[in-house]
Order: structure tokens, then sequence, then C-alpha cells
């Protein structure tokens, strides 16, 4: 069974809306709805689950069933961060899994241009290993600073990877190595591969997609607005 973890718990405060972003919208439609549907109309896709604040809910419960979906969608509560959403919605995802070969499939709503291929590759590369991470590759002169003044050092770009949404993992390796960490080294985990890793999980890389970008800024916003307007 391949369940994925849509995140849109966010409040987006950097991006000054009063709203979340994944919520504002676009040609008529919220900006969640985009990758909801490519999930949605994937057939590898069993079910989904949302993680989405109280106040938001309904709004979009109410955007899944105009969709009219024909696979389940189930919902989880936020965490205090973003790792402890993933938390909950693990929780809500062995409740209906079949198998110690589920697969999770963990993506942000502010990735809105998510494609159905990209989808395919993380659960294909993920029946080989624990988990699996789309990546971009650095292609900027990249410097270490700690103070955001002075360079330290010249970092080997050939040897630095950005990474995306959506990660893939073993649904039961993934939980059993969120449950086993602290509270207080879950609280400082960022990124869902970076806690695989920690815990000894087999990880590999494939090759992300540059139109998967964030939504994080309001220029981001403009520019997927252009896209879609095109």
């Amino acid at each position: 069974m391949n369940i994925a973890i849509i995140l849109s718990g966010g409040i987006g405060s950097r991006m000054g809306l009063g709203m979340p972003k994944q919520y504002v919208e676009v040609n008529g439609l919220p900006v969640i709805s985009f990758c909801i549907q490519t999930f949605l109309a994937h057939k590898n896709i069993d079910a989904i689950i949302i993680g989405v604040a109280l106040e938001w809910k309904e709004y979009v419960k109410e955007t899944v069933t105009r969709m009219n979906p024909a696979k389940l969608v189930l919902y989880a509560e936020p965490g205090e961060t973003r790792q402890y959403s993933i938390l909950n919605a693990l929780k809500v995802a062995k409740e209906i899994c079949k198998g110690n070969d589920d697969i999770v499939i963990i993506h942000d709503a502010a990735r809105p241009l998510v494609s159905g291929e990209l989808i395919g590759n993380c659960i294909e590369a993920c029946r080989e290993y624990d988990g699996v991470m789309p990546v971009i590759a650095v292609k900027d002169t990249t410097y270490l600073s700690r103070d955001g003044r002075c360079i330290e050092a010249l970092l080997d770009r050939s040897t630095l990877w950005n990474g995306q949404a959506p990660e893939a993992f073993k649904l039961e390796k993934y939980l059993k190595a969120c449950e086993s960490m602290s509270r207080s080294d879950l609280l400082k985990i960022n990124g869902s591969t970076e806690l695989a890793f920690k815990a000894g999980l087999e990880c590999r890389m494939i090759e992300g997609d540059p139109m998967n970008f964030k939504i994080t800024t309001p220029e981001d916003l403009i520019n997927f607005e252009r896209i879609i307007s095109r």
C-alpha cells in the first residue's frame, strides 16, 4: 500500500498574506488543491492523509469533496514542528497499512507542481531502499559563513545537493525511527530524510524536478501564478 502524506499545517508567516500560503487561491483554486489532485490521479497512490490545522480542516475537506475523490482521504492533526506533524500522520497511516512493505510518500502542500512522474520515481526507488529523496544539484558558487558576513570557506558545489519533497519511506521503519528519537532531537529535525539518515536507514537520492519548487516568498507565488496562467 502506498500512502501519501500531504503536510498543510504551516502558517506561511514569511508571505505576509494574513493566511497560510497553501490556501491562497490561484485561478479560482487553493494552492493545496493542485498537489492533492496529482496524488489522487496517480495510479500507484492508494490513500492520502492530509495534516491540517483544526481551523482549516473544514475548508480543506470541502476542497477535497469538490474533487470527488475515488480514494480514501484521511486527516491528521499538525504537530508543533514539521516532523511532529509527520509523526501524527504516520500514526494514522499505521492504522490503515496492510504490511511491512507499505510506503509513505511525504509532500508539502506548498509544492503544487509536483509531477506524477516524480511521485512514481520515488515509489519505485523506495521498493529497494528504506528512503528516497529527490534532489537538485547546487548550481551557484557556495560559501560557508557562520555570521553571514565573513567568508570562511568555499564549498565544492559538485558535492552539494538541494533536497525536495516528496520523500518516500518504508512506513514501518520510518515510524520506528521517529518514535525512537528523543523529543529534543525530534524538535531539531528540519527535513524528513534528515531523520532517516540520522537513524541509519538506507536512503537514496534521485533526480528532482526544477518545476517542483516550494512557494516560500511572494515572488514564488507570483511565479506559480504565471505558470498556471500559461
